[in-house]
């Protein structure tokens, strides 16, 4: 089975949905129509961009060129993780933890499934290697910011309870388990969702893809759980890494709590 391809045509009507809804947020006045076809216009020029660098990789597909592009998607994802949240850690600590998480777990995650499960040649193909890490990366990014930044909002706001049991001679661990426990919860929620609601509420986006590729459904239905699987580790893993580690900063040598470590929340 051959892969339909689409005109241009076809996406200017699947766009018109996108100014279609525009128009209503202007007419109810909600206010989000520019946030609305800015993040449109931005997806349709990065998704290009993407396809042209994806194209020159696969027919380049040497391993320092493969590393560069991941470097470069987990420099993103670090960034992306610092600013969406409210009171991140001031200086280098704000992108460091979450970048360092991220490498950590989506890295890991991703060469053990290279190397073990898929066993492509070479091992790291960009076909299989980049759209992988990317599906890792993604959602194992989101984890992390929420997981940080319940994290953060939380030590502030229970800022005399902390201390309390700080004075009461506690260790920082035992003073702010509550809060990091709930937000390595928190960060686990998302792919806990998705894969509840796998095959039975939704679709996923690698499956469908697939599936309309002309993969036999079954086959694709073995790739998708093999994803979750993947995504869930990174996920857990990295938010695991990340909150033990912002969690440790928010303290000094002397266990005391240094919430002037943290930037003021954003309006």
């Amino acid at each position: 089975m051959n892969v339909l391809a689409l005109s241009p045509l076809d996406l200017a009507i699947a766009a018109s949905l996108v100014l279609a809804l525009a128009g209503l947020s202007l007419r109810l006045q909600l206010g989000v129509e520019r946030q609305l076809l800015f993040s449109a216009a931005r997806s349709t020029l990065q998704l290009l961009l993407i396809g042209v660098v994806l194209k020159v990789l696969f027919e380049n597909a040497q391993l320092p060129w493969v590393a560069l592009m991941a470097g470069v998607m987990v420099t993103l994802a670090g960034r992306e993780v610092m600013v969406r949240q409210k009171r991140r850690l001031v200086g280098g600590w704000g992108f460091g933890v979450g970048a360092l998480s991220i490498f950590v777990s989506s890295f890991a995650v991703t060469v053990l499934a290279l190397l073990v499960v898929i066993g492509s040649t070479p091992w790291y193909a960009p076909q299989y290697a980049i759209p992988l890490l990317g599906m890792i990366l993604g959602n194992t990014m989101n984890g992390i910011a929420l997981g940080l930044d319940r994290l953060t909002q939380d030590a502030a706001q229970k800022r005399q309870i902390i201390e309390t049991r700080l004075a009461l001679g506690q260790t920082w661990k035992h003073a702010i388990s509550d809060c990091r426990r709930e937000a390595i919860r928190v960060g686990m929620i998302p792919i806990i969702n998705a894969m509840s609601a796998a095959g039975v509420i939704s679709l996923p986006g690698m499956m469908t893809g697939q599936i309309l590729a002309g993969t036999p459904p079954v086959e694709a239905v073995k790739y998708q759980i093999l994803v979750m699987f993947l995504i869930a580790g990174g996920t857990g893993f990295g938010t695991v890494v990340a909150v033990s580690l912002a969690a440790r900063r928010l303290f000094d040598e002397r266990q005391r709590l240094r919430l002037d470590r943290l930037a003021l929340p954003k309006n």
